[in-house]
């Protein structure tokens, strides 16, 4: 049978980065749909859940990613610039936040033009390499030029058709299914949190009769 996972991400977690290599291979893998469902950052929507004031969580957080990238073959360096503008002595969060709802508002667009995982991968590898200025002359046109979309029309699309709806609706859709943290996926109800489930999950959609395809030697994406 044809499957359907909800992938609920953002672009301010490592972890997020850190999955979405896996997320191409399960569309590559099985006949599956993936469903991009971009929502704000645990430090935007809900501060008090995480930053506590207690630095322990964030040094265990950047510690962890930057092993668990080791593990995974993949680069990874803090964002320049953050994408939260956040005092990260005190983890206030700033009032004007140029970066955060423009990406993801530019991920909620691209999922309604059918590339949300590869806007994700792509621009998420930009943000995630370590290289400053991620959001400076044309990278971001050109990160969302390899995932086949225009970075202007989407700009104009999320101008004239405020994301924010969807935005909400995800972070809801989030909650619902007994989530909190990003990424989680969702397959028929039951929620897989963290990018190290991804095994899991395999396993949940071959036990839900998932139909696998057959394998392919070629890369998932193009550099």
């Amino acid at each position: 049978m044809r499957g359907f996972v909800d992938v609920f991400w953002s672009f301010r977690s490592p972890y997020s980065y850190l999955v979405t290599p896996d997320l191409l291979r399960l569309r590559e893998d099985y006949d599956l749909e993936v469903r991009f469902r971009p929502v704000l950052p645990i430090a935007v929507r809900s501060k008090e859940t995480l930053f506590t004031g207690d630095k322990s969580r964030v040094r265990y957080i950047i510690m962890d990613s930057i092993r668990r990238a080791e593990y995974l073959g993949m680069s990874i360096g803090l964002p320049s610039p953050d994408p939260i503008v956040q005092n990260m002595e005190t983890f206030e969060v700033a009032a004007e936040q140029p970066h955060i709802y423009r990406l993801t508002g530019l991920g909620v667009e691209a999922e309604r033009r059918g590339k949300g995982i590869d806007f994700a991968y792509h621009v998420s590898h930009l943000i995630w390499s370590g290289e400053p200025g991620w959001n400076q002359g044309d990278r971001l046109a050109v990160a969302s030029a390899k995932s086949g979309l225009d970075l202007a029309e989407m700009e104009a699309a999320i101008a004239a058709n405020n994301p924010m709806t969807d935005i909400e609706a995800n972070q809801l859709a989030l909650e619902a299914a007994g989530g909190w943290g990003v990424p989680t996926m969702v397959f028929e109800g039951e929620p897989f949190f963290g990018q190290d489930r991804i095994d899991t999950l395999r396993w949940r959609l071959e036990q839900g009769g998932v139909l696998r395809r057959q394998s392919s030697d070629e890369p998932p994406v193009s550099n």
